[in-house]
């Protein structure tokens, strides 16, 4: 009896360029460069949010909302800041999720860790790869801050008889990919979340380079931080910093991919893990144990980490109330008026998970708004429930 070919096997994914079935709002995870096209009006984060049945399905039960740390960050059994004992050079942080990965093989608990290396001719163009050898993860760390088609690996899973895999992703590349998991063939899949928000293209990547640092060309990597500045690290080893306050928002604002500006997984709650900065200390990363599995994944790394609790410190509640306005009105300040104000901020505002829940409430207020006057007709379906739970304390403007 011969057996019958899987219908997503049957399909064939759309060559690079071709308009995406979630056309502009794709965030080019890169599930429709595959086969696995076939279930894309499932498991598309912009053609069918369904986070409540995914949280459920990875995590055995939904975020409570009366809960606010669960409202906010998802389904979780912990949460610390963390950083390695000895830092791996070159790496963004300390090198943790690097680290975990590469423990992670060479435990033999995966045979392959998807990652983001930079293509040869440009540092911030992605290029996704299966690794399975340490030194292929090493070159893979530092954050890629554009838009990464991480999924067009899914059939080199198959191709290459993976059975035990870790996967390094953002929300958008983890709910398709959880929705679609079970067709991979896989015994077992780790998932080590990052936190994302804003990405652009490779072009408006450019652009922000361009209005925002005084050299452009040497930035190797960049974050916003904690202290209400970008931090860029140039090929010098410099920092250079400039206060959110005075970012050109003027020249900026449209500079977003359309995908990022109608997102509401900022924390990825469908990782097993999650890994970045957003709640921790300057200096700290924010590590999140969502299940068993994160716990698994964690304990790897215990003894090559230093601790300390999360701790929450100010109110964000007026800051966030006063950047929608600014932000919706593309506000930019003088350069002498931003820093002045990035120093009182940072003294007087909000502090560790409250720093974290600002970053939340100020992207999902703009974000909410956003997706109503785009897609009216998605708002109601699109916008997770504890996503409008959280937008429901700010008044927004009438459009």
């Amino acid at each position: 009896m011969t057996a019958q070919i899987p219908a997503h096997k049957k399909a064939k994914g759309l060559p690079r360029g071709n308009v995406r079935p979630a056309k502009d709002l794709c965030s080019d995870c890169g599930l429709c460069d595959t086969h696995f096209i076939h279930y894309v009006k499932e498991a598309c984060a912009f053609l069918n949010q369904q986070f409540d049945q995914l949280e459920t399905r990875v995590h055995g039960r939904q975020r409570d909302l009366d809960q606010e740390q669960e409202m906010y960050f998802g389904v979780h059994q912990k949460m610390v800041a963390a950083r390695k004992t000895e830092p791996i050079e070159g790496a963004q942080w300390t090198g943790i999720v690097s680290s975990l990965a590469c423990k992670m093989l060479e435990e033999k608990l995966v045979e392959g860790v998807v990652c983001v290396q930079n293509s040869p001719e440009d540092r911030f163009q992605p290029m996704p790869i299966i690794a399975t050898t340490p030194a292929e993860i090493l070159a893979a760390r530092v954050n890629k801050p554009t838009l990464s088609p991480n999924l067009t690996i899914l059939e080199q899973i198959e191709q290459g008889g993976f059975k035990k895999l870790l996967v390094i992703g953002v929300g958008c590349q983890i709910q398709a990919l959880r929705a679609v998991q079970d067709k991979l063939g896989l015994e077992k899949l780790y998932v080590l979340g990052l936190p994302c928000v804003d990405n652009v293209t490779r072009a408006g990547l450019q652009k922000f380079l361009d209005t925002t640092s005084r050299s452009p060309e040497t930035v190797v990597y960049y974050e916003f931080m904690q202290d209400f500045k970008v931090h860029f690290k140039h090929e010098d080893g410099s920092t250079e910093t400039v206060p959110f306050f005075g970012l050109k928002t003027n020249q900026l604002k449209d500079v977003f991919a359309p995908s990022c500006m109608s997102c509401f997984d900022y924390t990825n709650g469908l990782a097993d893990l999650v890994v970045g900065y957003m709640g921790a200390p300057f200096g700290w990363q924010w590590l999140v144990v969502r299940n068993e599995t994160g716990q698994a994944m964690f304990d790897l790394i215990a003894d090559q980490i230093e601790t300390q609790s999360v701790d929450s410190k100010g109110d964000r509640r007026a800051a966030v109330q006063n950047s929608i306005p600014a932000y919706d009105k593309g506000v930019t300040l003088p350069m002498w008026a931003a820093k002045l104000m990035g120093v009182v901020i940072e003294k007087i505002g909000p502090k560790g998970l409250e720093y974290a829940k600002f970053s939340i409430d100020s992207h999902f207020t703009r974000n909410y708004l956003y997706t109503r006057r785009n897609y009216p007709e998605k708002l109601d379906a699109h916008v997770p429930a504890f996503a409008k739970k959280i937008v429901s304390q700010y008044k927004l403007p009438e459009d």
